[in-house]
């Protein structure tokens, strides 16, 4: 099941009009672009790093990296495929990057802010979405990516062998094999969370 940004995304020659326009210096197609494409990506963030602030900065850093790297951007595949990319490598980044720890003790440490669970998350069943997020992340690389890419990036499985450089059977191998490996990890839960 694909999300439902499909009808936000601009189309293939409507998203190389706008990519022609920005780097003619059109800052209004940037901001359409942006604003076609901003809630699939905040949207994909949050499912990976469970955590609507922390989505929000990775979101805003993965546009950073966006517009850095645009004039590379050579148009093979669609604008979203590739900002979703950017997204998933800023995700792995994050994680990865060692955390300055401060004393509790410190004056001028800020305050901590209440984590206690929003009303969202309270009627949402969190806790079963954290244990596959969990699971998710705990996958392989290669089938963490295409798992993430085509079910909380919206990507087609054409779009992930296209970034992959495999073909479209492999993807179908990974996620089988990775519907697999979260069965396990769920105890069988995992059909109910696909659907």
């Amino acid at each position: 099941m694909r999300p439902e940004h499909d009808a936000v995304i601009p189309s293939w020659n409507e998203e190389h009009r706008l990519l022609a326009a920005i780097r003619g210096g059109d800052r209004s197609a940037a901001e359409e672009l942006v604003d076609r494409t901003y809630s699939s990506v905040f949207a994909s963030m949050c499912r990976l790093c469970g955590d609507r602030e922390l989505a929000s900065d990775l979101t805003q850093d993965t546009y950073r990296k966006a517009w850095e790297a645009l004039p590379g951007f050579n148009g093979q595949s669609q604008f979203f495929t590739w900002l979703y990319r950017i997204g998933y490598t800023t995700f792995l980044n994050h994680i990865r990057r060692p955390r300055l720890m401060k004393s509790l003790d410190d004056e001028n440490m800020p305050e901590a802010p209440d984590r206690s669970p929003g009303a969202e998350e309270i009627l949402g069943n969190a806790e079963e979405a954290e244990h596959l997020r969990e699971a998710v992340l705990r996958l392989p690389e290669d089938l963490r990516f295409t798992v993430t890419a085509h079910f909380w990036g919206g990507l087609a499985v054409k779009e992930i062998a296209a970034i992959e450089e495999i073909t479209t059977v492999a993807i179908r191998k990974r996620l089988h094999k990775a519907f697999s490996l979260l069965e396990q990890a769920l105890g069988g839960n995992v059909e109910e969370e696909r659907q």
